[in-house]
């Protein structure tokens, strides 16, 4: 009895060893393209993967920074989320992908040069070879000079359309920063580049289509200038 609990025990040791010993060479074998898997997408390959980030194929499993790559895959592809793991059994690296839904079209600036895309409601550009394909009689929204630092306030702007059911057709941001907006019925509102006062202007915008609405008087608009929140001024056609 004593003997072959002694050999049970000595099986269990040796497999652990053994299992042990598979895993540790398993870290140390090289991840090569076949061992890649991406999950969420048809949108991405192996190659976009491998073209825009730092991932160096083949590789070492246990030298792959994951955190590293998913933060350079995610800028520099427009995704939402991306997740890399990297597993033992069955080898290899398993890629979660997320992408982003665009509501707007346009372009974005950079170095000088236009880049022609799309706008996810949080503000983001997604450069139009990284987007699935988007049928642009569906989106009504055009942006126009978008920089990073103009993806908060874009964003602000698109949810609000949709709070307070606005009808922008167009949103044009400067170099500066200066916000010029076009409203189906309120026609161009000038809104300036105070970033600060965007949530008040945007209630003002709802307030002034409601009222409007009742007595028709948006036909008569030109246009509207909010840079002062607190002195709107309204500008009309002239016969």
């Amino acid at each position: 009895m004593i003997n072959k609990k002694k050999i049970k025990k000595t099986l269990f040791l040796i497999i652990c060893l053994f299992f042990t010993s598979y895993l540790s060479l398993k870290t140390v074998k090289k991840v090569d393209f076949k061992d890649i898997e991406i999950i969420g997408t048809k949108l991405f390959s192996k190659e976009d993967l491998i073209n825009n980030s730092s991932l160096n194929l083949p590789s070492r499993f246990i030298f792959i920074k994951t955190k590293f790559i998913e933060k350079e895959l995610k800028q520099n592809l427009s995704l939402k989320k991306i997740s890399i793991i990297r597993q033992l059994i069955p080898f290899g690296l398993k890629v979660f992908i997320e992408t982003r839904s665009p509501i707007a079209y346009g372009e974005k600036s950079l170095n000088g040069k236009k880049i022609r895309g799309f706008f996810d409601k949080n503000g983001y550009f997604i450069d139009e070879k990284h987007t699935e394909q988007v049928n642009l009689e569906s989106l009504s929204i055009q942006v126009i000079g978008w920089q990073d630092k103009f993806k908060k306030i874009l964003s602000e702007i698109l949810i609000a359309q949709e709070k307070y059911s606005l009808k922008i057709v167009k949103i044009t941001f400067s170099p500066n920063g200066f916000l010029i907006l076009e409203e189906k019925s309120l026609k161009t509102i000038v809104l300036g580049n105070n970033t600060k006062l965007i949530n008040i202007q945007l209630q003002i915008i709802k307030k002034l289509k409601n009222e409007f609405k009742k007595n028709y008087f948006s036909k008569k608009i030109d246009n509207i200038d909010l840079t002062d929140p607190k002195k709107p001024i309204i500008k009309v056609f002239k016969p």
